[in-house]
């Protein structure tokens, strides 16, 4: 009886300590739930801060950024310069892009209103031969979930001067080499026509987080890159006077030799 007894009680143990441990476990699951919940919470609290900050920082620079354009109007070719000059974008420029680059008279690029739906980068042309807008927009829209639609404004070209996806229309099918793949094959995707690609997306960050911020950080550089040529033809000079200088001295201390043995 007693060893029956004993086998109850261990039994009734390992019982109360399973129902205590899932307890616990229950318990743990619905406090780390509490914590989550919380931090969620905090989380939208901070993005809602962080998009009235960005909200206000957009009032707050565009009159500046308006300035900048107006000011880039008088320096030519201040784009073309930038786009050429950057090491991720200026392989995508081809011949006709660079013709069509010299008309463009100004970029923006702007958030939409709720800043974090998406933004759209403008490029503003001066009349040109080659299409009849003056305006280029294209729109990145957030959908979520890692998703991004992307459209824009048709470009409308001139009779003779049409381009398909920034290749000319000579180019037929898919068979399309790699060099005519251009900026404004760039431009004129959408997501409709295959627009989302890694690529696709890269130029875009490129253009907003980087050109516009600041273009005459590639500008300057073109500047710099002159005259560190300049300054390695000075230096080439400079070397080709000393070596003639040098080789005059020998000359003469030969000539003198040569006296001294005649004598």
């Amino acid at each position: 009886m007693v060893v029956g007894a004993s086998k109850k009680l261990k039994v009734s143990d390992k019982s109360d300590k399973r129902e205590e441990t899932d307890g616990e476990f229950v318990l743990s699951i619905e406090k780390l739930k509490e914590i989550q919940d919380e931090l969620k919470k905090i989380n939208e609290e901070a993005t809602d801060k962080v998009t009235e900050i960005k909200q206000k920082y957009n009032e707050v620079s565009k009159p500046l950024y308006d300035k900048r354009n107006n000011l880039i109007k008088y320096v030519p070719n201040l784009w073309l310069t930038v786009f050429s000059i950057h090491p991720d974008l200026n392989s995508l420029l081809s011949e006709k892009d660079h013709e069509i680059f010299k008309h463009l008279s100004s970029l923006e690029v702007e958030d939409h209103q709720d800043v974090k739906s998406g933004y759209s980068i403008t490029f503003n042309f001066n009349p040109n031969p080659y299409f009849e807008d003056t305006k280029i927009v294209k729109y990145f829209t957030f959908l979520g979930e890692g998703k991004t639609r992307v459209t824009n404004t048709p470009i409308r070209w001139k009779k003779g001067n049409e381009i398909f996806n920034g290749t000319s229309e000579e180019t037929k099918g898919n068979e399309r080499p790699p060099s005519d793949i251009s900026f404004l094959s760039w431009s004129n995707e959408s997501e409709q026509n295959g627009g989302q690609d890694e690529n696709h997306y890269k130029i875009a960050n490129i253009i907003k987080d980087d050109l516009w911020l600041n273009p005459l950080n590639y500008f300057n550089n073109e500047d710099s890159d002159e005259a560190d040529e300049d300054e390695d033809e000075d230096e080439d000079e400079s070397c080709d006077v000393e070596n003639d200088s040098s080789d005059s001295d020998d000359s003469d201390d030969d000539q003198e030799y040569d006296d001294e043995e005649e004598e």
